[in-house]
Parts: C-alpha cells; structure tokens; sequence
C-alpha cells in the first residue's frame, strides 16, 4: 500500500476512449521500490488497459554532458529489458521533454508521474498537467519522507528536521509491489532501435563532449546500484561511522550517482541497512547521510527558489560577513580555468579536482575542503559561488542535484551557522590544509587520484 501522503492527484475524467494507462518515467529510472510505477500498475489493473512507460531524452538539459547521458542511459537501456520481462511496453523519445510527454500520452486514460524537486523538473510537470485532458497523478518515490509532508518551510539545519523525519521513517518504509496483468500487455513499440547502445547514443546526444570528457569506469543502472550498495554493507558500512570523514580510509557508499538518476531507491538503501550486521552507531551515522542530509538538500530546493544564485542560496548573515571581507587580500586567485586544471599550489586541492574530473565523483570531506579553497583564491565570493557550481555540476556524475546545490550553498553558510572571523572568509566555516594532514593520511588520498607525482 502506498502512503497518501505520496500522492497527488490532479483530478479529471478518465476518457471513454483511452487506450491505455501511460507512466512518464523521468526521476526514478528503475523498477524497484518504484511507487510511481506500482500506482501506475495499479490504475492499469483497475481500469483494466495496458501499461506504457514512457522516458523522454532532452538533449538540452541544462550542464549535462556526455558522462551524464551515457551512465544515465546504461540504466535506461537495462530498464528497457528488465520491463519486457514484466510485460510492460518501453518507449524511449528524444526531443523536448513536455511535447514528447504529452505526444506519448495522446491516447492514454490515466498518466502517472514521479516527481522532481528542481525548478526544471516542477516546471515540466506543471506544464504536463495543463494540457492533459485525463487525469493526472504525481507520486513522490524518490524521496524518504514526502518533502511538504516531513516540513512545511525551509528548515534552517539539519538539526530542526532530523527529529521531523525520524518520527514519520517508519510510515514510509514499507515495500512496494509491481503488480501487471500480463493478459493485458501490448506489443513492444518499433520506434526506436534496441538493443539501446548507451555511448552511441550519448555521442549523439553531446558529440562535442566526447573527447573533452575523461573515461569513467562507473557504469549506470538499478543492477550496477544493487551491487555497490551490497559491496558498501559487506565491506565498509561496519567501519562507517569511524571511517567516513576520512578520504584516505575511502569508506563511503559510492551510491550518489544512482540516487541522482533514480536508479536506486533511499527506501531500499534503508531497509538493507537495517537489516545488516553492521554495529548500531555505523547505520545511524550512514542513515544520517542517506535520509537527514539528503532530503534537507531536497527541502531546501522545493522551498528556496533562488537554490542555485547566490543571493538566494548563501544565508544574508554570510553575505553581509563576506561583503565585509571583500577586499581583504586573497594568498592566491586563480583563474577559472586554472581550477578546472587542477593547476594550484596546493596538492589536496588538486587530488581533488582530479577525481571529480577522472572518476565523476569526490569524497564528501574533500567537496567540502575543495569548495572552501574556491572561496579563498576567488576574487569575489559571487565569482567563486559561480565557479563552485559550475565546476560541481558539469564534472560531478550527481551534479545538477539538490545535495549538489545545496551542498554548494553550505560552503557559504547555509545550514550552518557563524564561526570566528577571519580574513576573507568573514564568519563563515574555514577548513585549511594543515586540518587534512593532522585528521587524516592526506598524501595516500593525493596518491590514490595523482600517482603521476608519486
């Protein structure tokens, strides 16, 4: 049973003529714990119609490249299989994503949608469900807690909507069924070609980043998920809670690529967790990753409309600190160019920016210590606002993300609170390199992402 507070339905008539009941597929790209496509199933099963899944490719989603289309893409072409076996018809449409949405859904009785946190993603919808003439449903699957449900407002630190959320948990943790007639199934459509070839249609998507992005070895898609978050439970979720802040132990889950594309589900991760080995203090301190930190990113896009500006996004008491320091003397500035190169003087830094670039992912501690450093060798916070966030989501393989922009935006402050003043830095959190080398062994991380200078 899906939990109301999941739904939302936007209500019509079902016409008399619809042929069948249509799922636009966009936010959560697996089968799995998928509620939007077990409601799906169930309004098929009601109204006694087949069931259509629909995934429209935009070739102009804003800072996607290639690795993003490719790793989103080998979970799209696994998705194509694996709802075959369940009888349920695939197509995959290339183009504008509203009037694909709404071509594809022509014919159809009832549409059923995951939902989307960013502005894009709202705006989509809104527009999907102006022009509908059936009904239309969103269901939230990619989140934990319903975002309005676990909060009304834009909560100011993970500690006023940690207790929110971990009194409502258990309510949504339930397991989802996919249930599909298979009398009902209709023919595969013939408009695209399988097998779907993820870098072949990548290329077509963004050729010209083909050969200015490095290879990544992550591979996308729900098996892909299930198999790192097994490997996590197995092999580090025991060390977890003394390990993770460390980036030369590397004990983190690997998982944020595929919670980004939706290919695996926050419910599921919760339920595995919990129901491991792993000491109490490890779950909890993952938990705290996987649900606290996670949806007060998703709280704070939904309920700040400015998430990705600066005047928006950095809290007024870190602006006015800032501004104060605008013109304290930077050590260094670098270029926009010379950041995106790794060319600066400080080896941590470098490492990385180096693993962002070649691996399409960067320790949680070291993000934070990278994005502090922009702030200081930039010549304006604004500027460095600016180059933080481009440089996060164009090479981060879960850019373009609430955590991303939210995780941007605490580097300025937001969801933290005022420190002792310093140079440039005003009264916003400051992290140096002498920090890296008294907590952690710092050169094995900067040997594990630049062997070259070893």
């Amino acid at each position: 049973m899906i939990h109301e507070a999941r739904i939302r339905h936007f209500i019509a008539v079902p016409p008399a003529d619809g042929r069948y009941v249509f799922y636009w597929m966009q936010q959560a790209q697996r089968t799995r714990f998928n509620h939007a496509l077990s409601l799906a199933c169930e309004k098929a099963n009601e109204l006694k119609l087949p069931l259509v899944v629909g995934f429209v490719l935009t070739p102009d989603f804003p800072e996607a490249g290639f690795r993003h289309y490719k790793f989103m893409l080998e979970g799209i072409a696994e998705l194509d299989e694996e709802l075959s076996r369940l009888n349920i018809a695939f197509i995959l449409k290339t183009g504008d994503m509203v009037e694909g949405v709404i071509e594809l859904a022509g014919r159809a009785a009832w549409v059923v949608a995951d939902a989307g946190y960013l502005r894009i993603q709202r705006r989509w919808r809104k527009q999907v469900a102006d022009r509908l003439y059936c009904p239309f449903t969103v269901v939230e699957t990619d989140v934990v807690v319903p975002v309005t449900h676990a909060s009304d407002k834009e909560e100011s630190a993970a500690r006023t909507l940690r207790p929110k959320l971990m009194k409502k948990l258990d309510s949504f943790l339930d397991p989802v069924e996919i249930r599909f007639y298979p009398e009902r199934a209709i023919k595969q459509p013939a408009d695209f070609s399988r097998p779907i070839d993820p870098e072949m249609l990548a290329c077509k998507i963004k050729p010209e980043n083909q050969h200015g992005e490095a290879k990544i070895s992550h591979k996308g898609g729900q098996k892909a998920a299930l198999r790192q978050l097994e490997d996590f439970i197995n092999h580090r979720l025991a060390d977890y809670s003394k390990l993770a802040r460390d980036p030369a132990a590397d004990c983190r889950s690997g998982l944020s690529p595929y919670l980004h594309f939706g290919q695996i589900s926050p419910v599921e991760i919760i339920r595995r967790v919990r129901e491991s080995n792993a000491p109490a203090e490890a779950k909890q301190a993952f938990i705290e990753q996987v649900l606290v930190r996670r949806e007060l990113a998703v709280n704070f896009v939904y309920y700040n409309s400015q998430y990705d500006q600066y005047e928006g996004a950095v809290p007024a008491w870190a602006r006015r600190s800032l501004s104060d320091h605008g013109n304290d003397r930077r050590p260094y500035v670098y270029t926009p160019g010379e950041l995106e190169a790794g060319q600066t003087h400080d080896p941590y830094w470098n490492a990385a920016q180096a693993e962002m670039v070649n691996t399409g992912t960067m320790h949680n501690y070291m993000r934070m210590y990278w994005g502090k450093k922009i702030i200081e060798w930039s010549r304006s916070p604004a500027e460095a606002y600016s180059i933080m966030l481009d440089l996060n989501n164009r090479w981060q393989l879960d850019g373009r993300d609430p955590n991303g922009f939210a995780g941007v935006a605490w580097c300025f402050g937001r969801h933290d609170r005022p420190w002792k003043e310093r140079t440039v830095f005003g009264k916003i959190r400051y992290m140096n390199a002498a920090g890296l080398e008294r907590k952690f062994r710092i050169s094995e991380y900067v040997k594990r992402n630049m062997p070259q200078h070893y």
